[in-house]
């Protein structure tokens, strides 16, 4: 540590956010240019010498934290580099749209405000783009064999990167004409410009990574023919099989379910389209979800210029502190937090019959009215308990000309038919059923990320990319240097 007591000399300062009324009119990153890099050194000063370190057990990908907060304190760009990078293949990504379960493990939140752990990544990923500290770095000898990484997100990223460094050449399919799977289409600029992801798959490419884009396998491809090519097969198709919501006047026109609604407005960004075809200008939108999708949501119908824009979560709003006796530290509480969708939608006062962050807390919908041409109108939505059952009395009815449904997803798409043409085995949740070693049922095939983990976060479908490419290493040569650093069975802190 370069400062002993630097967690008692310096408050926690994070990432200066845009003026709202600024940001808004945009879709770049909503924080200021250049604003992190001043005080960094001073907030990863911060990490004290706690013996300890729970943030490397509450991160997945077992990151050197406390490492790289020395390094970058003393101002050691290149040697932290090396470090975030020996566990991490995207930091720049993490760095962004992680929601950072390492603070909450964090020893120093046991009674004060974390270190900006997640700040000070972001730092060290954007200067070793601009000093040069992340080269390509191409295997020097080839295997001879051949690996067909199925999907392009995160994991099969993760996956991809690591099995190309130790020799084999790999192949990802994407079933988009793009390559970054929900980081494309999924996750709005705002949060995370394209170009960080476009720099990366440069880098990939330069490593010797084979993209195939607009391959559906299942479709375009049969899965079991591509498995007679390959000599191993990674499934990182992701879970995009989106949970329904079953109330009455679900079959009117203009309810859409987010990840339909998403790709559209990303489209638009991408210069496919000159305006999304399911555009929330001018309309009063309703979003049912309270989860991250439904925020991404928020910030993007409130930058399309929303009449207004309400969002309904069906648990009671969070207290702003931990609660020590049900998720003590240091498993990721539940607590109240404000994003910068959040934060916008507050400001702009986007839903003045919702709370003041454009939430409505324990709200369950009861049924969608529409008109007489068959498109929805009105949302009526009740109270909900503990128990999440109707508090009688305390129905309400909302306008609605728009609905989108954040509900979460449940496992693999089983339209494209991959599963079947593989003879793929599912578990109990839906999701592809895979042993201690990331392999399915079916030889030579193994399945990682929310495929087979189930919904998740990023830093999991990273580590699952980077642990099922070790499984894969060791199947094809019998044995790998390359890192493990989780297991299937493998789950996040918790009570």
């Amino acid at each position: 540590m370069a400062d002993p007591k630097g967690f008692m000399t310096t408050p926690r300062q994070e990432w200066a956010r845009r003026p709202v009324e600024e940001r808004v009119r945009d879709w770049d990153e909503v924080y200021v240019p250049g604003a992190l890099l001043p005080i960094i050194s001073k907030q990863a000063d911060r990490c004290m010498d706690c013996g300890v370190p729970f943030c490397h057990e509450a991160c997945p990908l077992g990151n050197l934290i406390p490492e790289w907060n020395d390094l970058v304190a003393r101002e050691d760009w290149r040697a932290a580099s090396d470090r975030l990078h020996a566990t991490n293949n995207f930091p720049e990504f993490t760095g962004r749209l992680c929601p950072a379960p390492c603070e909450a493990g964090c020893v120093l939140a046991i009674n004060q405000p974390a270190v900006t752990i997640k700040n000070v990544e972001c730092a060290i990923a954007d200067r070793a783009w601009e000093e040069g500290f992340v080269p390509a770095r191409p295997p020097e000898r080839l295997s001879g064999k051949t690996v067909a990484v199925i999907g392009s997100g995160p994991t099969g990223l993760a996956a991809a990167q690591q099995l190309t460094r130790a020799g084999h050449t790999v192949a990802v399919y994407e079933k988009d004409d793009r390559i970054g799977g929900l980081m494309r289409y999924g996750i709005p600029s705002f949060k995370m410009e394209r170009r960080h992801l476009e720099r990366r798959l440069g880098q990939m490419r330069a490593e010797g990574t084979r993209f195939r884009t607009s391959m559906s396998v299942g479709r375009d491809v049969d899965a079991a023919e591509l498995r007679t090519r390959f000599d191993a097969v990674v499934l990182a198709t992701g879970a995009t099989a989106w949970r329904e919501l079953p109330v009455p006047g679900r079959e009117l026109e203009g309810i859409y379910q987010a990840m339909r609604y998403l790709p559209l407005s990303n489209r638009v960004g991408e210069g496919d389209l000159a305006v999304s075809p399911l555009s929330a200008a001018g309309r009063h939108v309703v979003i049912v979800g309270g989860g991250d999708t439904g925020a991404d949501c928020l910030g993007t119908a409130v930058r399309e210029g929303a009449a207004s824009v309400t969002q309904l979560d069906i648990y009671a709003q969070p207290e702003a502190a931990r609660d020590e006796y049900a998720e003590p530290w240091p498993t990721y509480p539940k607590i109240y937090r404000l994003s910068p969708a959040h934060e916008e939608a507050g400001e702009l006062r986007t839903a003045p019959a919702a709370h003041a962050d454009a939430r409505v807390f324990a709200a369950s919908t009861l049924r969608f009215s529409g008109d007489e041409g068959g498109h929805v109108r009105a949302l009526e939505l009740v109270e909900v308990d503990e128990r999440r059952q109707p508090v009688p009395g305390t129905e309400q009815t909302i306008p609605a000309d728009m609905v989108l449904l954040a509900l979460g997803f449940s496992g693999p798409d089983r339209e494209d038919g991959l599963v079947e043409q593989l003879g793929l085995v599912l578990d109990e949740r839906g999701t592809i059923a895979r042993d201690i070693g990331f392999a399915t049922n079916v030889p030579g095939v193994f399945a990682a990320g929310d495929a087979a983990r189930g919904q998740s976060l990023i830093v999991w479908a990273i580590a699952e990319g980077r642990a099922v490419a070790a499984a894969v290493d060791r199947y094809l040569t019998g044995s790998s240097q390359l890192p493990a650093p989780i297991s299937p069975g493998d789950k996040p802190m918790r009570v």
